[in-house]
């Protein structure tokens, strides 16, 4: 009988066929780890796990591993803490109606959208609540290898936006419409206690003939009683009136960059980073958006340089950035373009990492569990195939995503 499979890939296919109470100890050896996106690296490094959480991390020398742990020879490999996605939506078909699902049905599709990618934490910032706490459900029950979700639920919007009207319809999806400051806060109320982690406004809602901007004391009461709950208000923004409505309302991550408008000028960004504003800037969206619309090549040129000046600007500014793609409602899983476009704005590779690390955990209150390699952290952990300090490419080349301890998902 011949083998195809080297031996640390067949101890990984073991611990992903294996209950996640009886996973073992796990120790990633030789690799080269990023513990931080500002400490310098641990060339030829161990990191050992134990019980979901890391046990010792230090150069290979120092670092004993535990007898009978599973060992992953990572010689040649780069390992970083588990990368978060704050823009993503739990919405595509392969997830809706998660009832009817299998539990292999969800996994494969989490994996081809995310885990495959080294997402072990996203931020879902419009979905059906209720479904996604299921998925969330048998996720946490081990009964589904995927990421941790966070979640806003169903968005708060004025008027449905056009480009998803056709989608909920056939999905059979109701979402109501914001028709007072009352309703409004209720409903927050209500997400809040269904278990929804932030709550997300369309600042902006593109119609067939107009953009509507919500109005400033509606947008104003959401954020107030979601901050009451201490939870983050995200806005979806179409354009600079949609920014300057989520300054003035208080709003803490905006979904988007505008390259539909013009460029931000110096002192737009710093009432941005004044206001204390997370970005995720979404670049790919806008070359699918465009070539869904048929653009020129020119002007897709044109569209996504202009996104990229806009974050560039609010990077060198000093604005938070947190990695988003939009997928699940773009198609597009791969996170290659993504990266190369943060990178032709100007972000070194270090700010890039801390986009997918230390900034979202500090930003939504898990700096103390993750974004970092440290002992008695989360075990949340991606090794690359490549070093990103060589090419931003790298961030996209995953050899393993591990959450908590277990692989949940391994390169073939």
């Amino acid at each position: 009988m011949r083998f195809g499979l080297t031996l640390p890939l067949l101890l990984v296919l073991v611990l992903l066929a294996s209950p996640r109470s009886q996973a073992s100890d796990l120790a990633l050896v030789g690799g080269t780890i990023y513990l931080s996106p500002s400490e310098p690296p641990i060339e030829r490094g161990t990191v050992v796990v134990h019980g979901g959480h890391i046990l010792s991390v230090g150069p290979i020398a120092e670092i004993k591993v535990p007898q009978g742990a599973t060992a992953i020879d990572c010689k040649g490999l780069v390992v970083t803490a588990g990368f978060w996605n704050s823009h993503v939506h739990i919405l595509l078909p392969g997830l809706l109606h998660a009832e009817k699902l299998s539990s292999d049905q969800i996994a494969s599709q989490l994996q081809q959208m995310l885990t495959s990618w080294g997402f072990t934490t996203v931020f879902d910032i419009a979905s059906v609540l209720r479904n996604t706490n299921l998925i969330r459900h048998r996720i946490g029950t081990g009964e589904v290898k995927g990421p941790r979700i966070l979640t806003v639920g169903e968005p708060f919007w004025v008027r449905t936006p056009i480009y998803v009207k056709g989608f909920l319809e056939a999905n059979h999806i109701s979402i109501t419409e914001v028709e007072s400051t009352a309703q409004a806060k209720e409903r927050v109320r209500q997400e809040v206690r269904d278990g929804a982690d932030g709550i997300k406004i369309f600042a902006n809602s593109v119609e067939s003939n107009e953009i509507l901007t919500m109005p400033l004391n509606m947008a104003q009461a959401i954020a107030a009683e979601a901050h009451s709950a201490h939870k983050p208000v995200f806005a979806h923004v179409s354009n600079d009136r949609g920014i300057e409505l989520a300054i003035q309302s208080g709003v803490d991550i905006m979904a988007h960059t505008t390259p539909f408008d013009g460029l931000w000028s110096p002192s737009f960004v710093q009432r941005m980073v004044a206001a204390h504003m997370a970005l995720t800037p979404t670049l790919t969206l806008w070359d699918v958006e465009s070539r869904k619309g048929n653009a020129s090549v020119g002007d897709i040129e044109k569209g996504m340089s202009r996104a990229a000046e806009q974050l560039g600007a609010f990077s060198r500014a000093g604005g938070q950035v947190l990695f988003g793609t939009d997928v699940g409602y773009i198609p597009q899983f791969d996170t290659s373009e993504e990266f190369a476009w943060m990178s032709r704005a100007g972000m070194s590779f270090q700010e890039i990492l801390a986009s997918l690390t230390t900034n979202p955990a500090t930003r939504f209150g898990y700096a103390g569990k993750s974004g970092r390699i440290a002992k008695g952290l989360d075990a949340d952990l991606v090794v690359l195939s490549a070093d990103p300090a060589q090419a931003t490419s790298a961030f996209s080349k995953i050899r393993y995503t591990i959450r908590g301890g277990d692989v949940i998902y391994a390169e073939k």
